[in-house]
């Protein structure tokens, strides 16, 4: 940093928390930002694609057909079958929803032009993991009622009962707290993580070309290290839609069994 600022005369300004914080792009209209554009554009996207690769389904599929069915069926047997069971046809499509929504808006972080994953705003997982934790909780109410559910929750069978002053806490924090918060700052982390990570290669990159010859032949170091860095940041991208979905649908497996 000092010897980029000596060179140039100016310093660097890293990126930060600051860059994630969008101005609306209609004036006076405060949630029309970025973020929410790309939100909307996911849907439409999704919509778009999965509607033209089933309008003209056959027996042997299309390319685009066989790119659809490709990734129902990944969510449906990977994550639906084996994991929730026998019960699982009911949730494919929250399943399938979420699967696909997160990863289309985590990938819009590399795409160009759009370079903002939408994730990596935090109240957009925190919602995807209200909507989980109601549905895994609300599948146990209904499947044991409320009370046998908030026991076995509570005072986990086969425990010593002195043991209960530690664990029912603990549980209670684990299922009503924990699970949620996690899920949801798992995804918002990495995506924060991995742009931040990206905007300093890219932006360091850039401003090494205004400086000095020594610090201009540095530079295409960082963009390769920043083109790098784009391809792990796709695999973290699937990868961390995948555990989101994994997760729900662990969660609602463990709402369906007789003991959680």
């Amino acid at each position: 940093m000092r010897l980029i600022h000596a060179a140039t005369g100016e310093g660097f300004n890293p990126p930060s928390a600051n860059d994630f914080e969008l101005p609306p792009f209609i004036e006076g209209i405060e949630w029309a930002t970025k973020p929410i554009g790309l939100a909307f554009l996911s849907v439409i996207l999704i919509s778009v694609f999965f509607i033209a690769a089933s309008r003209k389904a056959a027996v042997v599929p299309s390319k685009l057909q066989f790119a659809g069915e490709g990734v129902y069926n990944f969510v449906r047997e990977g994550l639906g079958r084996e994991i929730i069971g026998h019960d699982f046809l009911k949730f494919v499509p929250y399943l399938f929803t979420l699967f696909t929504f997160i990863l289309v808006n985590n990938f819009f972080g590399i795409i160009p032009f759009l370079q903002f994953p939408t994730m990596s705003r935090v109240s957009f997982p925190y919602v995807l993991a209200a909507i989980t934790f109601f549905i895994f909780h609300y599948v146990g109410i209904k499947k044991q009622g409320i009370v046998k559910y908030l026991r076995e929750i509570m005072f986990m069978p086969g425990v010593p009962k002195p043991v209960y002053i530690l664990l029912t806490p603990i549980e209670i924090a684990t299922y009503f707290l924990v699970r949620p918060l996690t899920l949801s700052l798992r995804l918002f982390a990495n995506m924060f993580a991995g742009h931040l990570l990206l905007l300093v290669f890219f932006l360091g990159g850039e401003h090494l070309l205004d400086g000095v010859l020594g610090l201009k032949l540095v530079s295409p170091f960082a963009f390769v290290i920043g083109i790098g860095l784009t391809f792990f940041e796709f695999m973290v991208q699937v990868l961390q839609a995948y555990i989101f979905t994994l997760l729900t649908a662990l969660y609602i497996a463990g709402a369906l069994a007789d003991e959680h």
